[in-house]
């Protein structure tokens, strides 16, 4: 369990608090507008109503007690990097800043954000990916160059094992688990026989899951 510090609760922060409080962290929300408090607070017992960009608010949240401080703000990027900034200069553990756009990341970086996430980025790119080839469910980027790609099982492997195929070598894939029917059997043995309706989660290139796909 962590603590967590949102400040923010745009669509993207209010989303972010409630998946952190689903997985039994400890959320504290922070927004200057307070019918979004009002909103939320029934179902996130510590909220404040508080502009962030005043030095003396944020230094009274205690924001060096949190294992992480999200900064939301989406529609004012100069509040962002005033707030970014302030955590740092209070000591925060780890600041995580939204970006919407290349420059803006770049500044948060320079002013010293931990990490710098850019949503409707990401969410571009794997959706360009999933779209790019018909039979790519999801896909999840860990690199420039790997990712993790659900695929429905090409045709020509049903009735076949994963030793029988040789998949790793022909293919330049490795086969990290398969999806039958909403169950996942993880690292499936070398003797797993593939079904027409069989789900798998291949960890390669795209280049290389293009071919198979």
């Amino acid at each position: 369990m962590k603590s967590i510090l949102v400040i923010g609760l745009g669509r993207f922060g209010r989303h972010l608090a409630q998946k952190m409080l689903d997985l039994g962290n400890d959320v504290m929300i922070v927004d200057k507008d307070p019918e979004l408090i009002e909103r939320y607070s029934m179902t996130f017992t510590d909220s404040q109503i508080a502009d962030c960009t005043n030095s003396n608010v944020l230094r009274s949240l205690g924001v060096h007690h949190f294992d992480i401080c999200f900064v939301c703000i989406g529609n004012d990027f100069q509040s962002s990097l005033v707030i970014t900034a302030l955590l740092k200069e209070m000591k925060a553990k780890y600041v995580v800043a939204k970006a919407k756009q290349d420059i803006q990341a770049d500044l948060l970086s320079r002013i010293g954000a931990d990490e710098v996430i850019y949503p409707e980025k990401e969410m571009a790119e794997t959706l360009a990916v999933r779209f790019h080839v018909k039979n790519i469910f999801d896909y999840i980027e860990l690199t420039d160059e790997y990712g993790i790609f659900e695929i429905g099982v090409p045709t020509s492997w049903i009735g076949k094992t994963i030793k029988e195929l040789d998949v790793r070598r022909k293919y330049r894939v490795n086969i990290i688990a398969v999806k039958f029917e909403g169950e996942l059997k993880v690292l499936p043995s070398a003797d797993y026989c593939f079904k027409e309706a069989d789900h798998i989660m291949v960890l390669g290139k795209a280049q290389d899951i293009d071919k198979i796909a």
